[in-house]
């Protein structure tokens, strides 16, 4: 399924949506294991996160790949099931304000329903209340701030920050996410564990919420 890989990610990062989703049903048909093609899909968002950078892409654009995805994985889901047993407990993910990218939001969503978690996915451009108003209502072991454009960085920092202003920070543990972060950016934004990868992030959102 090597060519059928190559193609998914070339019309992925295209932005060929039919060509997605015929490709998508297709390699599912063929009983191909759809974590690989989760990882074609990381693939095709480097190359996303790449034309963006060199203003090839838009947010227009962005937006258009969030939503190609949201298909793909709801083809997925199905497919690669539900750990048995009791919930792993919550948790809530969002992309940070000033920031519409959902990409890497909706395969972290999609692996940690399959590992067993619950999770509340607040989408794109939230502010640091609907955070706060998050952990308030849901009690989650951990909170996911997404970001993909630098800018994103300041707003984790402030989210972070209006998380511990409400007195609400020792209750949950925070992973921010996203092809900018990196270490240097989760001591920066004071939050407990950073990934630039989706199955890196849900390894290490496993680990914040000590489940196996």
């Amino acid at each position: 399924m090597r060519m059928a890989g190559e193609d998914f990610v070339k019309a992925l990062s295209d932005l060929d949506e039919a060509k997605v989703i015929e490709l998508t049903e297709k390699r599912i048909k063929s009983k191909e294991d759809p974590f690989s093609i989760i990882e074609d899909v990381r693939k095709a968002t480097e190359i996303i996160g790449r034309r963006f950078e060199e203003g090839r892409y838009f947010v227009s654009d962005l937006i258009m790949a969030g939503e190609i995805l949201k298909q793909v994985m709801d083809i997925l889901r199905p497919v690669m099931g539900k750990r048995k047993g009791v919930s792993k407990g919550k948790v809530v993910v969002g992309t940070v304000e000033g920031d519409v990218h959902d990409i890497g939001l909706s395969i972290v969503t999609a692996l940690l329903e399959a590992e067993g978690f619950e999770v509340v996915n607040l989408g794109v451009d939230q502010p640091p209340q609907a955070f706060i108003e998050a952990i308030r209502k849901h009690n989650p072991k951990v909170v996911g701030l997404s970001g993909l454009l630098t800018e994103a960085i300041e707003s984790m920092k402030k989210t972070v920050e209006a998380i511990k202003a409400a007195g609400l920070r020792d209750k949950v543990k925070i992973i921010v996410g996203g092809g900018r972060v990196s270490g240097e950016v989760k001591e920066y934004t004071g939050a407990d564990e950073w990934a630039d990868d989706a199955a890196v992030g849900v390894r290490k959102i496993k680990a914040l919420a000590e489940v196996a």
